[in-house]
């Protein structure tokens, strides 16, 4: 009898639907499950529902943004382990510094690449 491997659960919280969908058919083909919300509360909801391994989440984001919504995760003791990798247009020191200083595992630069996000993933998730 073939071992089944688990599988791992991926969070896309963004309130592009581009960037939702494109990371979501990029990690679905490599084998991972895909939650996707819109936006902080959108996510926090999905989190306790499906318990993902790793989180990535936008910056800029209406009503809860990306900083917000990584301090509630890691704020939570449930979740403070699960890495969370911020998702930015922008560059930035300050921006790269305020995501540490939330408790953002890593920070990944729009438009990201598959080996990116596929790295960051087998880096974050044991």
């Amino acid at each position: 009898m073939k071992e089944e491997l688990q599988s791992v659960t991926v969070l896309v919280i963004d309130d592009s639907k581009t960037i939702r969908r494109s990371a979501e058919n990029l990690l679905s083909k490599e084998g991972y499950d895909v939650v996707t919300a819109t936006d902080g509360f959108d996510a926090l909801a999905k989190i306790a529902d499906t318990r993902p391994e790793i989180i990535f989440v936008d910056i800029m984001m209406p009503r809860l943004d990306g900083y917000q919504t990584c301090a509630l995760i890691k704020n939570n003791s449930e979740f403070k382990a699960t890495p969370v990798v911020m998702l930015s247009s922008k560059d930035g020191l300050f921006d790269k510094a305020r995501g540490r200083v939330v408790g953002s595992d890593r920070y990944i630069t729009k438009p990201f690449s598959k080996e990116e996000l596929l790295g960051t993933i087998k880096t974050l998730v044991h």
